[in-house]
């Protein structure tokens, strides 16, 4: 099997997604569109699309962005696995038609996510606990696409975590985070203004250990559902 992984950045990859994967025997290709690289060979023809994060915006001008949302629109209707994390997420949530905007407040270090009803009987979340704490880093969220299943909150997010269909996943959160991968973060340049603006440093380790093992149950099972 194979999935196709679509960066934005270089620093924001797969993280504890890809030993998920790779338990199962899942073969990953990387896709930079933005780098201004060719488009994958047979999208169609995966098993599983995956959209990671990014410090940019679903509504910036970007060359590679109406791509990847008819990517995604013709995954959806193809029933073809999808994943996105953060950016991922709202780029997926605007491709089938709901708004991304500026959240009321950043999030932006460890914060609580809570699990609605439909959370804590989904394949994936419910491998997670009813309240865990995750990595938070974003500015924007967004409104869930139509038929969505609305699968977690927070305190200062509504919408942490949706479902389209049995097999179209986006997660506004961090589960894929090792302490390495929130240390390199917190040392970007382009972070480095939200950095400026936090009360207190990170923690890269404060719940390493959880996040890692969760991963692998989350993602692992978001792998399950690949043919």
């Amino acid at each position: 099997m194979r999935v196709i992984a679509f960066r934005h950045i270089p620093y924001e990859g797969l993280g504890l997604i890809q030993p998920a994967l790779e338990d199962r025997g899942v073969d990953v290709e990387i896709c930079d569109l933005f780098l201004g690289g060719p488009p994958p060979s047979d999208v169609a023809g995966a098993s599983g699309l995956i959209f990671m994060g990014g410090p940019m915006s679903v509504n910036d001008d970007l060359p590679w962005l109406p791509l990847e949302m008819q990517y995604v629109r013709q995954a959806v209707d193809r029933g073809q696995p999808l994943l996105g994390v953060c950016l991922g997420a709202q780029l997926i949530a605007k491709s089938l038609g709901a708004r991304v905007y500026r959240n009321p407040v950043k999030e932006i270090g460890w914060f609580d996510v809570q699990l609605t009803e439909a959370g804590r009987q989904d394949p994936l979340l419910s491998a997670m606990d009813p309240t865990e704490t995750v990595l938070q880093w974003h500015g924007e969220t967004f409104d869930l696409p139509a038929g969505a299943e609305w699968l977690a909150f927070s305190e200062a997010c509504r919408h942490q975590a949706y479902r389209v269909g049995p097999s179209a996943y986006g997660m506004q959160f961090h589960l894929e985070v090792t302490p390495e991968i929130i240390a390199d973060w917190c040392a970007q340049d382009a972070n480095c203004g939200d950095v400026r603006e936090l009360a207190a440093p990170i923690d890269p380790h404060r719940n390493a250990a959880r996040l890692s093992g969760l991963s692998r149950l989350v993602f692992g099972r978001w792998g399950a559902l690949l043919k």
